[in-house]
């Protein structure tokens, strides 16, 4: 959590103050609770009642253990992270919009093939092929009833983390300043550790895993099954003779990195560790690879706007709903406004960058 000091700074609540409220000397005043329940963006109750779990409290167990992984500007960012899903969830349930749970119980000790089998089952789930190669996987993800969202972190060595949150539930959370296609991986990294380790209530995943970390071991396993099906890879021309072209090509047609798919060959026993080794050093173009939201019709100054969005976590499912609610009647201008994290002056800007309109329901 942000110290003492910083909350108190925030706020403008002594920090001594805080300190007898936070161990339960001092109850907090009627505008106390507000102004606390803004700085943590939560719900005011969850200061007030000894039944709710505040999803702060959440990230505690993230910060013991990383602490120093996380900037001040990324402890803020995972809470508009966490003010996002909880939002997204009310949305979801106001808007009458249902998804189905995937539910996945691992048998016996290999890691690797929970791994590969629980994405195997969630393909099947989705309804695809054993050889169909999934496109929108955040939309596939959120259908199973995770918020998944991208949000710009200072760290570059997070690759993600996952959230149990006491009203949302199951929330991972996409580091925007890596790679397109590693956010990708990413995603169905922690898709696995919502199936697999959600009891742990939260969980950090870093670029690199130093050590044989068998819950990550795992995640990875999940994510390179369920983005380069074993079935899919067996299809594609010998690798071992591919040129540099040739690997760049299958990389970007399954939306990976040349490293992941190097590894999902060598997993697959369709290429040797040499070839392994050659097709990791090499790399998709920047300019070749497909950000699917910021699309080729939006100008150039829509689309600087529309990145800076993203980096806050706007995704074009998110702020669908919250224009939806808002033309439904089922959340003012202001609401609107506020969760889209932006003020109502900003709001026809935003609107149009993403093809929606205040007026006209």
């Amino acid at each position: 959590m942000s110290s003492l000091d910083d909350v108190a700074s925030a706020t403008g609540i002594d920090a001594s103050r805080l300190d007898s409220i936070e161990k339960g000397q001092t109850e907090p005043t009627g505008d106390e609770v507000l102004i606390l329940a803004d700085h943590y963006r939560c719900d005011f109750k969850f200061f007030i009642s000894n039944d709710q779990v505040a999803p702060f409290e959440q990230t505690e167990t993230l910060y013991r253990a990383h602490g120093a992984d996380f900037t001040k500007e990324d402890r803020r960012a995972i809470q508009d992270f966490l003010y996002l899903c909880e939002t997204e969830a009310f949305l979801m349930q106001e808007l009458g919009q249902r998804s189905k749970q995937f539910d996945f119980t691992p048998t016996g000790t290999y890691f690797k093939g929970h791994g590969a089998t629980a994405a195997e089952r969630f393909r099947i789930a989705l309804g695809h092929t054993e050889k169909e190669v999934s496109r929108d996987i955040y939309a596939e993800f959120r259908s199973a009833g995770i918020h998944v969202f991208r949000r710009k972190l200072g760290n570059s060595n997070i690759s993600g983390l996952f959230i149990m949150h006491p009203v949302a539930g199951k929330c991972t959370l996409v580091n925007l300043s890596e790679d397109v296609y590693r956010q990708r991986f990413s995603a169905a990294h922690e898709m696995a550790h919502a199936i697999f380790d959600y009891a742990q209530g939260a969980s950090v995943s870093f670029d690199r895993t130093q050590g044989l970390d068998m819950l990550e071991i795992r995640a990875n396993r999940f994510a390179s099954c369920f983005l380069m099906p074993p079935a899919s890879l067996a299809l594609l021309p010998d690798p071992s003779r591919w040129s540099e072209a040739d690997a760049i090509r299958w990389a970007n047609e399954l939306r990976v990195s040349c490293h992941a798919l190097a590894i999902a060959l060598k997993e697959a026993r369709l290429i040797d560790e040499p070839t392994a080794n050659r097709i990791q050093r090499m790399r998709v173009p920047r300019e070749s690879k497909i950000e699917p939201e910021l699309p080729d019709s939006l100008n150039a100054s829509q689309r600087e706007r529309k990145a800076r969005l993203l980096e806050l976590g706007l995704s074009d499912f998110y702020v669908g709903l919250c224009f939806d609610a808002f033309c439904n009647g089922i959340i003012s201008v202001g609401r609107l406004a506020e969760a889209l994290l932006s003020s109502q002056a900003e709001l026809t800007e935003l609107a149009s960058i993403y093809g929606r309109s205040l007026h006209g329901h």
